[in-house]
């Protein structure tokens, strides 16, 4: 008796064993998908799950064999986003306005007054010799020795290759090649822009040793106009607000305050005078939040207007590279030197940058009304302030009011989804834990749940987005610029998913003596009307001129 109930036994045991083996011979079991799919929302039966288990786990195996093949960083998915609603066009007409050299630039008694000239200021000053690249390279590097101990805005001084540059700017200048109005100026990047020789770090410390054996291209595009690179701005970790491994870039304004991402590096340096100008990246804020906390003109163009080659990406569909400058006629003068085609980058085409010659008063203006009149803080007590100024300046804008019945609150998986594809291997391999923040809202957090965005939901997302950029444009169409919020409402969600051009500009300060801003949104391909106006607009008021105190001494 006890022979066979041993043999029954375990005659059960194997039966029990051979189907928890099956059972797992996927690596997860039937009640997996029954508890996984509530995250999906739905809810199959048990026949159901019984028919899916092994088209499941050969999916499974698939995405296993994926994984063991290298993909490129600069590797764009074979789904390239297209900003254009139907029937759009590429504007093709080239209208050349020329900047002008002001030839009336003398050198201040105070040097330091230099590290605030505005960019024809210093392209003066050098194209007449009244001062050398070296000179003038060495009083910013001099300053970020002196300042980034507060503000903790550069991440790696690129020192010598600034003094190469400087002194072969010089010698170009001196020979009679001058190469235009960049020639010879110092700028930082941010640190997602890969310099060959340098640390890319892009804020976060699995990648602090990080080393790119290639320079991107918009950093190429600058010095061969002979621009001077003299730091490698700290961009949030992984292009996530102002916390990177070495620390939190301030605003100058204001140093018990974070300065704002993620290109918190650029907007705090060209705010204190560390740079002449610098080139910042946005994906949903950006450029327009740093410059905003900042004080400074930041331009966020139209998608595609900037070769990213060499650039991390966060999002393929939605990441932007623009100059974060102190005024919007040196955002165009950064623009026009960093736009254009560029083969490695498939996004971008040959659009022409135009620089506007109307008069104000000649532009179709809106505004949105709603979301301004219910701003009752300073910031919202400067812009309707500006909206004065506009009005002084022959501009009477309509009172408009963006899409809104649209999935906004589901947007963002977009952004995450394609941000969890590209940094993919740092979530598997563990080092995700290493990064700085992990809290809820830190980007480490972001990459560990993209894993659980369904594709199907973001194809969905992306047909909803397809129809938000047919129907923002066909308003848009009616007007050459409109005025928003910088940060409020829908605004900068969706420009940024339809690939609209943004500038913002300072209007003032709150109670604390903190920048505030608004901004400026165009058309498709049309970022030369929103700087021309902000340019005026600028013309007329001093907000531009204004500096921190603290270092501007």
């Amino acid at each position: 008796m006890n022979k066979q109930f041993s043999i029954i036994l375990a005659t059960c045991f194997v039966l029990a064993f051979s189907t928890a083996c099956k059972t797992n011979e996927y690596g997860f079991t039937k009640r997996d998908i029954r508890s996984g799919q509530k995250l999906m929302g739905m809810n199959f039966g048990k026949d159901a799950i019984d028919t899916m288990y092994q088209y499941l786990g050969r999916n499974k195996r698939g995405y296993d064999t994926l994984r063991k093949y290298e993909t490129h960083n600069e590797t764009f998915p074979a789904m390239t986003f297209d900003p254009h609603p139907a029937g759009f066009e590429i504007p093709k007409a080239q209208v050349n306005a020329p900047f002008v050299i002001p030839d009336n630039v003398e050198l201040p008694v105070n040097k330091e007054e230099m590290a605030f000239y505005s960019i024809p200021q210093l392209a003066s000053l050098l194209k007449n010799r009244k001062i050398t690249s070296v000179e003038l390279t060495k009083l910013y590097i001099d300053r970020i020795k002196r300042y980034d101990g507060q503000l903790q805005s550069v991440i790696n001084l690129t020192e010598e290759l600034g003094m190469a540059q400087a002194k072969k700017a010089d010698q170009e200048i001196a020979a009679g090649n001058y190469k235009g109005m960049l020639h010879g100026i110092p700028y930082g990047v941010k640190d997602l822009m890969a310099v060959e020789g340098y640390p890319t770090t892009w804020g976060a410390a699995p990648y602090e040793h990080q080393m790119i054996d290639y320079t991107s291209s918009v950093v190429k595009q600058l010095e061969a106009q002979g621009a001077v690179l003299i730091a490698k701005l700290v961009s949030g970790s992984l292009a996530r607000g102002d916390v990177w491994f070495g620390g939190k870039t301030k605003n100058p304004w204001d140093l018990s305050q974070g300065a704002s991402g993620s290109s918190a590096g650029p907007g705090s340096a060209t705010a204190a005078g560390l740079v002449a100008f610098s080139l910042g990246t946005e994906t949903l804020g950006s450029i327009t939040s740093p410059s905003s906390r900042n004080g400074i003109t930041g331009l966020r163009p139209t998608y595609g207007r900037v070769s990213r080659y060499g650039v991390m990406s966060l999002s393929w569909s939605m990441d932007k590279i623009g100059p974060m400058c102190r005024s919007a006629e040196d955002c165009e003068i950064v623009f026009d030197a960093i736009y254009g085609k560029d083969p490695k980058d498939p996004t971008t085409n040959t659009a022409p940058f135009n620089r506007s010659t109307k008069k104000p008063s000649e532009l179709k203006v809106a505004y949105l009304k709603r979301d301004i009149d219910r701003d009752s803080s300073a910031t919202g007590n400067n812009i309707r302030s500006a909206l004065a100024v506009f009005k002084d300046m022959g501009i009477t804008p309509t009172a408009i009011e963006l899409p809104s019945d649209y999935p906004f609150n589901v947007f963002d998986i977009i952004l995450r989804s394609e941000a969890g594809a590209f940094f993919d291997d740092l979530v598997r391999s563990g080092e995700v834990d290493f990064m700085v923040e992990q809290t809820r809202g830190s980007r480490a957090n972001s990459l560990r749940q993209a894993r659980f965005i369904p594709a199907v939901e973001y194809l969905q997302a992306n047909r909803q987005r397809r129809q938000l950029i047919e129907e923002v444009n066909a308003l848009f169409m009616q007007y050459d610029v409109i005025i928003s919020q910088t940060s409020r409402g829908s605004q900068l969600l969706t420009t940024n998913l339809t690939g609209h051009p943004v500038v913002t500009i300072p209007t003032g300060f709150d109670q604390r003596n903190r920048p505030t801003s608004v901004t400026l949104i165009g058309n498709l391909y049309d970022e030369g009307v929103i700087l021309g106006l902000a340019r005026a607009y600028q013309n007329v008021t001093d907000f531009d001129e204004k500096h921190p105190p603290l270092f501007s001494k």
